[in-house]
């Protein structure tokens, strides 16, 4: 099951560098975003049913199933951001580049933790840390981003570029939970 899970992870990294590139002005990534969402749906499914057939698991049932359903919520929070995007009629600009740069960075390093579940070292752990820390930076661009978009005299503009920063903030805090949870399942395997 664990071997799942990293699947999903890779899948949602997948997803998420997508979304970094659409982030970056690559608007044809838009598709691909949502392509591998729905990938990423399927590997949660499938962990889920295994978790439900499962007679033990490596990691207590309820914690698979909240890493699994946490880091689908990140990629489906990219889909929604790039449609709402879409339905705003406004490209990315250069803070929503990079806070999806550090959204990726957080995601490879979930990939990181969810790999090492499990081996009873603190890797998983370390990487979980590491991980909260790039959305900590987050954080700083978003706050940083926010004062300058206010300068702009177009209410069009300022509203729905705030709805983006918001969706990406949000995406960060669904993130940082996984970590936490990343955090919490260790300290139970110790």
């Amino acid at each position: 099951m664990l071997g799942m899970l990293d699947r999903q992870a890779l899948v949602t990294a997948d997803g998420m560098t997508a979304f970094q590139r659409w982030a970056h002005g690559e608007q044809v990534q838009a598709q691909q975003v949502r392509l591998i969402e729905h990938a990423a749906d399927e590997c949660k499914q499938d962990l889920t049913a295994a978790v439900r057939e499962a007679f033990t698991t490596p990691l207590e049932p309820e914690d698979l199933f909240d890493l699994s359903q946490g880091l689908d919520e990140v990629l489906n929070r990219a889909k929604d951001t790039v449609r709402e995007a879409e339905a705003l009629g406004l490209e990315p600009d250069e803070a929503m580049g990079d806070m999806a740069d550090l959204l990726l960075e957080g995601v490879d390093l979930l990939r990181v933790a969810f790999g090492a579940l499990g081996d009873g070292d603190d890797v998983a752990g370390e990487a979980a840390t590491a991980a909260i820390k790039t959305q900590r930076r987050l954080e700083r661009v978003y706050r940083a981003a926010m004062p300058e978009l206010l300068e702009s005299d177009d209410l069009r503009e300022v509203v729905g570029r705030q709805e983006l920063y918001r969706r990406l903030s949000d995406m960060s805090d669904r993130l940082l939970a996984v970590a936490e949870r990343v955090n919490y399942a260790t300290v139970k395997e110790l």
